[in-house]
């Protein structure tokens, strides 16, 4: 669309993955590729630059990015949560952008589906885009048009941007994806156990 505002990918990955006990859920393997590989690749795909927010202390992360076309960002203080992560791809992405916060452990989301994120992009650069599940559930990515980025700075914690995306349910449209892929997370060896006893993969 003529005018509209370019639009960046954020892909938050520098999470600890605590409730794995041991295991990197973002180095579990779907369909035979490291989940982050996967969800970066599928953000590649959409055409649009990506940024991928990294903790300092997981070289294995990193290494599973190799090959591809990514601007990486070191967060400094991952444990401060997912703020932190969003606060350090703000200061580096260009203010004039939209940027799509995409959480990297989401298992289901595909290219398509944020090809199809994108696109609402280009129809409603104002608005707050936010994916949803058949249900209605809201899930991920959401996007932040550029007027939403001046409000995200003073975020803290581990909660992203829940509270401002409450407090601006009207200037929210929500993009439905197939299924559940906007809300499906797997945070523990049991939930990926029987995530893949049900899908196969």
């Amino acid at each position: 669309m003529p005018g509209a505002p370019a639009l960046h990918i954020l892909l938050l990955a520098a999470g600890a993955s605590s409730r794995m006990r041991g295991r990197d859920k973002l180095l579990e393997r779907i369909d035979a590729t490291p989940q982050l590989t996967r969800i970066a690749t599928a953000a590649q795909a959409t055409g649009c630059p990506v940024w991928v927010a990294l903790a300092p202390d997981k070289p294995a992360r990193a290494a599973a990015l190799d090959g591809l076309a990514l601007r990486l960002i070191t967060v400094p203080n991952p444990g401060l949560g997912l703020s932190a992560s969003l606060a350090a791809g703000l200061q580096i992405i260009p203010p004039q952008a939209s940027v799509m916060m995409l959480l990297a452990d989401l298992p289901e989301i595909e290219a398509a589906d944020l090809i199809t994120v994108a696109s609402h992009q280009a129809k409603y650069p104002g608005d707050i885009l936010r994916a949803t599940a058949t249900d209605g559930r809201f899930g991920h990515p959401v996007v932040f048009p550029p007027w939403a980025r001046a409000h995200l700075g003073a975020l803290q914690g581990d909660t992203g941007a829940r509270e401002f995306l409450a407090r601006h349910t009207d200037r929210t449209r929500p993009v439905p994806l197939p299924a559940a892929h906007a809300t499906t997370d797997l945070d523990t060896p049991e939930d990926w156990a029987e995530w893949r006893g049900r899908t196969g993969r």
